[in-house]
């Protein structure tokens, strides 16, 4: 906007303002900060499965065998949730955090997705375990029902946390730059190596996996993910929840097979979707929902 002149009473264009940019995205987190969040999630996961990785034994003796319920596997885990977080403290402080975190509120979506999850992910577990020659539907793999509810608890706070950096920061920068398909695809490929540490440790729940097929199915799912994130208007809540029934305890061990039934969806998804994933006319490029 003109500022006048104090000294001779004209006005000057004020040069640190596009007013062609409206005023809430002057407020919005920057592309650029996709670098420092990817810096902050591959080195603090990495690092950590790192050491344990080229230091076995000092690690282990200081802190124990690394499992998939270890603190600092916990983590390593963490790292996406937490370097989304900082990117959106240090953009948005205190009032971004909050209103950022009411995106985990937002629960519409068209029934479909629903269906999905309450129908479509146990029919592909399970299809895909039979396909790999197990029984059907198989032993339940818990002792106790506390035994259950344990797993659940732990399954909630673990994998799905991730989502409030992946799906909460990463995707709608890269769709500020890229249609939501090849958003979608960039972060699978990105989010799948992210997991590639974890495959080279026997302690955990990747250690006993190929990470060919796992790598693929990230970046099927990454794509579904992509979709519901945008007819979800950009919530956190659905994403979590999908990882949430990826990594379900109850669900029997059908890899590699469940892997191609998420290829197959994911293909369903794209051919369904294509106008809104080739168009980005539903994509949701907001960080932190200031209205």
């Amino acid at each position: 906007m003109p500022r006048e002149n104090e000294r001779d009473g004209s006005y000057r264009r004020m040069p640190d303002v596009d007013e062609n940019i409206p005023a809430d995205d002057r407020r919005q987190v920057p592309f650029k900060m996709l670098l420092p969040f990817l810096l902050v999630s591959f080195g603090l996961a990495w690092g950590i499965l790192a050491l344990f990785i080229f230091l076995p034994d000092q690690m282990t003796g200081a802190f124990g065998e690394l499992t998939g319920q270890h603190p600092l596997f916990f983590l390593a885990v963490y790292a996406p949730a937490i370097a989304g977080m900082v990117v959106i403290a240090y953009c948005g402080g205190y009032e971004g955090l909050r209103r950022y975190f009411t995106r985990f509120l937002k629960w519409r979506c068209p029934i479909g997705w629903y269906g999905l999850f309450l129908i479509g992910i146990p029919t592909v577990f399970y299809g895909s375990s039979v396909l790999k020659g197990n029984p059907f539907p198989g032993p339940f793999p818990f002792a106790s029902f506390r035994t259950l509810l344990a797993a659940l608890f732990f399954t909630a706070i673990k994998g799905p946390f991730e989502e409030f950096g992946w799906r909460g920061v990463a995707l709608p920068l890269l769709q500020r730059r890229f249609k939501p398909l090849w958003a979608g695809l960039f972060l699978g490929v990105i989010w799948g190596g992210w997991h590639l540490p974890a495959f080279l440790l026997s302690g955990t729940p990747q250690g006993a996996w190929s990470f060919a097929p796992f790598f693929a199915g990230s970046v099927a799912v990454s794509v579904i993910v992509t979709q519901l994130f945008n007819d979800s208007r950009g919530s956190i809540l659905l994403p979590a929840l999908f990882h949430f029934q990826l990594n379900n305890p109850i669900w029997p061990d059908a890899q590699p097979y469940d892997m191609v039934g998420f290829v197959l969806i994911a293909v369903l998804v794209v051919w369904q979707k294509r106008s809104d994933m080739l168009t980005g006319s539903n994509a949701v490029k907001e960080v932190i929902p200031w209205t």
